[in-house]
């Protein structure tokens, strides 16, 4: 849940476990999911916020339509329930848009004599140590470092301070948010807030151009990627955690609440293939600054949410890690690489602002030229080693997915010049981007294996190879391409499930399937012909998701279980993809 400022998760017990203020990429209020003291340690627990139900038997949770706002109903031994209702606020308010650090819950008795303990936990930094507070008649303040919070309240509040049971008599409310006074009555105000969120998010939903088939998945999976936006810069991350591992006792925990490019790309890709315009719209203006503040088009693969370019890695001791599975990581190193790929992401990114006429600003000849030192770049380095969007931390290769995303900025610079009436270029693009693939092809193709690999050198296969169709550098008639597939299925795939690759690398041969390249691989298998085969494999991914509907970065090819950090954009990506390529069109329904 959250409001593209503020995001949280919340567990099958509704209590919230992960949160940042005052961005995503922030220090943590709610850091438990990344520790694993026992909610129950009365002296240790730390870094949650939970609303319990005395002698709970029964627990349930659903999405309320078209939002991320969420219900989450507990029974009790005798059958009284109540409803917790969760959201962040989001929605227009003198004229512009109402997107607090805040998070508001409701209490609703449903049936009998429901009586409840609410325990608000927060943490200041990366520890659970006990936040000093102070509490007036309705409210509680938290001395938080990153941002001092104030938690007002109907519910009696010498009660929640001290953590004691109470019954549950009325519509309870709880508004989180800075530490400032709540000037109006909480009751009506939250109401309103609710309605008014709904609202909103409805409203943007309405505008989606989803497809006929898969709708439910489309539409959270959309949601949820917009709210990996955060919308006061368009800034677009990769995960809304950090650490979480890729398998067990892996040492894969990486901060993913970053601006990768690469996953920026495809996230609006994705969602412009449903017309969710807005979330690309802010993200060029992201991506502008940051080609602005670039030297001579030179990019790195990913920036914080503010687009500053330093994020140290370190470790953050005082927590145990997603259970006990450390280390906690804070910032990420894979800032400082030379990832080559991301030069055709920008240029891909920002190519349909070049044509589309739905869009509030189209780009013109100044973007243009300040996008020609980004091609520039990607003409000098496409064949030079680099660490690849698996960002290897000790090896480098010419990789052939960065040098065919260097091929694509080229390729769609030539398409941009000439829909600005700019022959010339046009052609200088073109020449360059023929050249290119033609070098491409002569370098990564194997007679032997009649494969495509994955590297300049060697003979070794990488899931991104399936991209080749999407980019449109090979079509999926083309006889190589047809005979590189073959040869990934044999060596990744793992059931219906595929790895990222079979090679070590820094953490030694990776155990857990990539989840997105499992959607690479339905949308190959739908364009080569074998559509049936990709809908059997795209219906078991959909039966993957978690109850909220939403996937991870990884799956567990035996056991099924989900890993990595979440929710994942670029697995969120694969469900819409695959969907808007495997939907019946509306003329079989209209």
């Amino acid at each position: 849940m959250g409001n593209c400022q503020a995001s949280a998760l919340v567990d099958d017990n509704a209590r919230f476990v992960w949160a940042c203020i005052p961005r995503v990429d922030g220090d943590p209020i709610f850091p438990a999911l990344v520790d694993n003291t026992p909610f129950d340690d009365e002296e240790k627990a730390g870094g949650f916020w939970a609303i319990d139900l005395e002698n709970c038997t029964s627990i349930s949770q659903r999405y309320m339509r078209n939002a991320p706002v969420l219900i989450t109903r507990k029974i009790d031994a005798s059958g009284s329930a109540i409803d917790i209702i969760d959201f962040a606020p989001r929605y227009r308010r003198s004229g512009r848009t109402y997107r607090p650090n805040a998070f508001v819950r409701i209490v609703r008795a449903v049936t009998g004599s429901p009586r409840i303990r609410v325990r608000l936990r927060p943490a200041s930094g990366w520890t659970l140590d006990k936040v000093a507070r102070s509490y007036g008649s309705n409210h509680i303040s938290y001395d938080i470092e990153a941002m001092p919070m104030r938690l007002s309240t109907n519910a009696p509040i010498g009660l929640v301070n001290q953590e004691n049971p109470f019954r549950v008599e009325r519509d309870l409310y709880f508004f989180l948010g800075p530490d400032e006074s709540f000037s109006t009555a909480i009751e009506p105000e939250l109401e309103k807030m609710l309605d008014d969120t709904l609202n909103e998010w409805r409203g943007w939903v309405r505008g989606l151009a989803t497809p006929p088939e898969y709708q439910e998945a489309v539409i959270r999976a959309a949601i949820t990627l917009k709210l990996c936006q955060h919308e006061d810069t368009g800034a677009i991350v990769a995960a809304l955690t950090t650490s979480i591992p890729e398998h067990a006792d892996s040492g894969r925990n990486w901060d993913y609440r970053y601006c990768w490019v690469r996953d920026a790309y495809y996230t609006v890709e994705a969602l412009n293939r449903i017309g969710a315009l807005d979330v690309l719209e802010s993200y060029l203006e992201y991506l502008r600054n940051i080609v602005d503040a670039s030297e001579g088009g030179n990019v790195q693969p990913l920036y914080d949410v503010r687009g500053n370019a330093r994020l140290e890695e370190g470790e953050a001791d005082g927590l145990s890690g997603y259970r006990g599975m450390g280390p906690v990581r804070v910032g990420n190193a894979a800032y400082s690489q030379n990832q080559h790929d991301a030069y055709g992401q920008i240029v891909l990114s920002s190519v349909q602002a070049f044509i589309d006429r739905r869009l509030m600003r189209m780009s013109g000849i100044e973007d243009f030229e300040s996008l020609e030192k980004v091609g520039d770049r990607a003409f000098e380095l496409y064949d030079q080693p680099d660490a690849g969007l698996w960002e290897l931390r000790t090896k480098s290769h010419v990789h052939t997915y960065s040098a065919v995303m260097c091929w694509a900025a080229c390729d769609r610079l030539a398409n941009a010049a000439r829909e600005l009436g700019l022959p010339d270029r046009a052609d200088h693009w073109r020449e360059r981007a023929d050249s290119m693939k033609a070098h491409i092809l002569k370098a990564a193709w194997r007679e032997d294996s009649r494969a495509i690999s994955a590297t300049f050198q060697g003979d070794m296969r990488d899931a991104s190879l399936l991209q080749l169709l999407d980019l449109r550098f090979l079509d999926g008639s083309d006889e190589r391409f047809q005979s590189t597939l073959t040869a990934l299925e044999k060596a990744l795939r793992r059931g219906d499930h595929m790895l990222r690759y079979d090679s070590e690398d820094d953490f030694g041969m990776p155990e857990t399937a990539f989840t997105v390249c499992t959607f690479w691989l339905i949308e190959a298998l739908a364009q080569s012909g074998r559509e049936e085969e990709a809908k059997h494999l795209f219906a078991d991914m959909l039966g993957r998701r978690t109850p909220a509907g939403l996937l991870s970065e990884d799956i567990d090819p035996v056991s099924g279980e989900l890993w990595g950090n979440y929710p994942q954009t670029y697995s969120l990506v694969g469900i819409i993809n695959c969907a808007v390529l495997l939907s019946k069109p509306w003329s079989e329904y209209r």
